[in-house]
């Protein structure tokens, strides 16, 4: 190992235990909007959602845009940023990345759980050194779990032979043990994840639809009232207020 390289396994038994993040008891502040769009129109659904959200989501389409310039451009309005990064690659460029989305100022972002346990751990480190550095909030890191577009038969695509809530518990808790605040996954998972992990591992869930409303590409949805009271701590809703007409009102309705 390089001289200027620390041992991470050392690193890792020095970092603070993970914390939880404040989450309010309205319900209408645990809901995190997508932003899956360009930048001109992100701004404009932010711009609409002000006062009303308190979590913006920028995924790959937008960065990929703009760089990490739109996590500032969103908190400058007030908002909480989840960058929806899903990291997987070797453990030294995690690392640098993490650093930067740090850096960015990103509340939140995530990982790919699948890239094992030491990407996971050089993540958390340079979330923690980069925050401690420059003196600023250490972002929450979350794991993906398995997407969830994904379904039985194309879980068996890639390999796993384990069942899908098998392989969602799997990860789950390797990422925990690799020091990451939560877990991102589906409806239909968050109670056993909750029943696994216990009250403080943050579950956050995407693929939520208001009842009879079309699922799109996602394969393992429910409600969002369905979705908190199986014990999830935010929730991931992007088109169906995203592509609303009045963005605002597709916020509140969603939650009704």
């Amino acid at each position: 190992m390089p001289q200027d390289q620390p041992d991470l396994r050392d690193l890792h038994d020095q970092l603070d235990p993970p914390d939880q993040l404040d989450l309010p008891h309205d319900n209408s502040q645990k809901v995190i909007v997508a932003l899956d769009l360009s930048a001109k129109q992100a701004l404009q659904v932010a711009q609409a959602l002000q006062g009303a959200a308190t979590w913006m989501k920028v995924g790959l389409t937008l960065l990929y845009e703009t760089g990490p310039s739109i996590i500032r451009q969103l908190k400058d309005m007030g908002f909480m940023v989840f960058a929806d990064t899903k990291l997987n690659d070797i453990p030294h460029q995690i690392r640098g990345a993490a650093a930067s989305l740090t850096a960015a100022g990103a509340d939140m972002f995530t990982v790919h759980a699948n890239g094992g346990t030491e990407m996971m751990r050089q993540a958390r480190l340079a979330v923690q050194t980069t925050a401690d550095s420059q003196k600023i909030p250490r972002p929450k890191l979350l794991a993906i779990t398995v997407l969830t577009s994904i379904d039985q038969v194309m879980l068996a695509e890639q390999g796993v032979a384990v069942s899908l809530p098998e392989q969602v518990s799997n990860l789950a808790g390797l990422a925990i043990d690799a020091g990451m605040d939560g877990v991102v996954a589906s409806p239909l998972e968050i109670q056993m994840l909750r029943e696994q992990l216990g009250a403080e591992p943050l579950i956050v869930t995407p693929g939520i639809r208001s009842p009879g409303a079309d699922n799109a590409d996602q394969s393992r949805v429910a409600s969002a009232a369905e979705a908190f009271a199986a014990g999830a701590d935010l929730i991931v809703v992007g088109r169906p207020i995203t592509a609303a007409t009045d963005p605002l009102q597709a916020f509140h309705a969603i939650l009704e």
